[in-house]
């Protein structure tokens, strides 16, 4: 079965958040539909700045995890957001920003895109973020199932 790669652009600040979405994408992950990538996979004596932009320049889809701390990085500033964006203008990837903490983004080169959760509130602003994520991983459902039909 044909497999999307996603890989997770975040702030290390908003480790226990990018967890708990993770945990949400379980079942799709399970189905064999999805298989996540994140910096934490990286193994000692792997030269890690490679070993991110190996991943981002083959992930089907990039969700950037959108926060104060996640815009204040200068490493994804410089190196994920400018290649995700350059493989968002080309169309070889799927860029999906997901808020997770209320901050300033309009500016940003991925405002122009459709944001998660629905609305675009942040997650940290639910009651119960679990409805965020649920929602998140729902939409994100939607997306790959999309793009796996089309590659049929």
């Amino acid at each position: 079965m044909p497999q999307i790669s996603v890989f997770l652009s975040y702030a290390h600040e908003d480790e226990s958040m990018k967890n708990e979405l993770d945990k949400h994408l379980v079942m799709l992950k399970r189905s064999g539909k999805l298989k996540v990538w994140q910096d934490r996979q990286i193994v000692a004596g792997q030269e890690w700045d490679q070993a991110i932009l190996n991943e981002l320049q083959t992930a089907d889809i990039i969700l950037l995890l959108v926060s104060v701390d996640f815009n204040a990085s200068q490493y994804i500033w410089e190196k994920e957001l400018s290649l995700a964006m350059q493989r968002h203008e080309e169309g070889s990837a799927r860029i999906i920003p997901i808020i997770l903490r209320p901050c300033e983004w309009s500016e940003m080169p991925y405002a122009k895109l459709q944001a998660l959760p629905s609305g675009a509130q942040p997650v940290s602003t639910f009651e119960d973020p679990d409805v965020a994520f649920t929602d998140i991983a729902r939409q994100i459902r939607g997306v790959v199932d999309f793009m796996l039909q089309s590659r049929a």
